[in-house]
């Protein structure tokens, strides 16, 4: 997993700087300047933030893209086991499984509450038959198994 070098710069250096504040504070109160109770605040906040950049910058993962693929909105996802997004009218019969492929690894299984394990996800289309008159077509279907990471395309 590759961590953001920008974020963890940025959370050493406020850690440094929870540090100097954190004497700061403590002189403050050896002190008993009037400000010392601020300076806790500003100290806490500080390591927060710190603590904060350094968790983000270890657990973010990038978007996966594939080659060809399109990016999608995903217009419906039940937060279990189905995942639906919409294509354009004007996508390309080539880009259809790199698109619903690259909407499958995107998926976070963090919270989905499958008992198989598996998510759906759909690519469709809306096709109108006449005016007021529409129709869902799905355009190609992926299976996500969330316990090995494995995509299977399904036309």
């Amino acid at each position: 997993m590759p961590a953001d070098p920008l974020l963890l710069s940025a959370g050493q250096w406020l850690g440094v700087a929870g540090g100097v504040l954190a004497l700061l504070t403590l002189v403050a109160f050896v002190a008993r300047w009037g400000i010392r109770f601020r300076l806790v605040g500003i100290t806490s906040f500080t390591v927060l933030l710190a603590f904060s950049c350094v968790a983000f910058a270890i657990s973010y993962t990038p978007r996966v893209e594939i080659p060809g693929a399109v990016t999608v909105p995903v217009v419906f996802d039940n937060g279990t086991d189905l995942v639906v997004a919409v294509a354009p009218p004007d996508l390309a019969a080539a880009s259809i499984p790199p698109t619903v492929e690259q909407v499958a690894r995107n998926l976070r299984g963090n919270g989905r509450n499958t008992g198989s394990g598996q998510v759906t996800v759909r690519l469709r289309r809306i096709e109108n038959l006449e005016p007021g008159l529409s129709r869902p077509v799905v355009l190609a279907e992926a299976i996500r198994n969330l316990k090995d990471g494995t995509v299977e395309l399904r036309p």
